[in-house]
């Protein structure tokens, strides 16, 4: 939803922030940064970092898209000012991404692959916002767009595996010992658990 307001496939500097507010708050938010505690739980570092990471943005970008709604403060588009402050906290994210994407690297290729593109997209929209490039942000939101379909596949992945216990979708994964992990119908590979002292905690995606 975002990425597409921000690539300009919709919406309007007036009523589309307080549209986008709650979803950005709450989904993007709230829910993913309640998805970067349970990960703490289970011992995911990979999935504690970047849940943790885009989680707290989303909750700032929900309440600057608020804000901006109710003309309280000027959005990316009244000024170059706003626009490069906010190009700013891609420069942060973009960092913190490109670095679980090689994490990543050791997981799974479908992981991999959602982070590269969030990654490249943050990068792109960085700069195309402190440059004052619209091209760039541009095709940074499209490449965020990109990521979100990949990041469906790979939850879609996730969820059926985990569901099934078998692979349906495959997602690459990398050093798990299983031969057949990634071919659809072979039986799902099992994260490894701790055999006392956290019981239900388990690592990996």
């Amino acid at each position: 939803m975002v990425a597409a307001n921000l690539a300009g496939w919709f919406g309007n500097d007036t009523t589309t922030p307080l549209v986008l507010f709650p979803f950005a708050f709450a989904f993007g938010g709230v829910a993913q940064l309640l998805a970067a505690m349970w990960s703490y739980r289970a011992r995911d570092a990979l999935a504690t970092g970047m849940h943790g990471a885009w989680g707290s943005f989303w909750i700032g970008y929900g309440i600057y898209t608020l804000l901006v709604g109710l003309n309280v403060l000027p959005g990316t588009a009244a000024g170059t000012d706003a626009k490069v402050a906010f190009g700013y906290w891609f420069i942060g994210l973009a960092a913190v991404t490109w670095t679980g994407f090689v994490a990543a690297l050791a997981e799974n290729i479908a992981l991999s692959a959602v982070l590269l593109t969030l990654a490249a997209g943050s990068t792109l929209l960085a700069i195309g916002m402190t440059a004052s490039a619209p091209v760039l942000v541009t095709i940074g939101a499209i490449v965020l767009v990109a990521s979100a379909v990949i990041a469906w596949y790979t939850a879609s992945a996730m969820t059926l595996a985990a569901t099934t216990g078998r692979v349906v979708l495959p997602v690459g994964r990398r050093g798990d010992g299983v031969v057949h992990a990634n071919r659809p119908g072979a039986p799902s590979s099992f994260p490894i658990e701790y055999s006392a002292g956290l019981p239900g905690a388990k690592v990996g995606q």
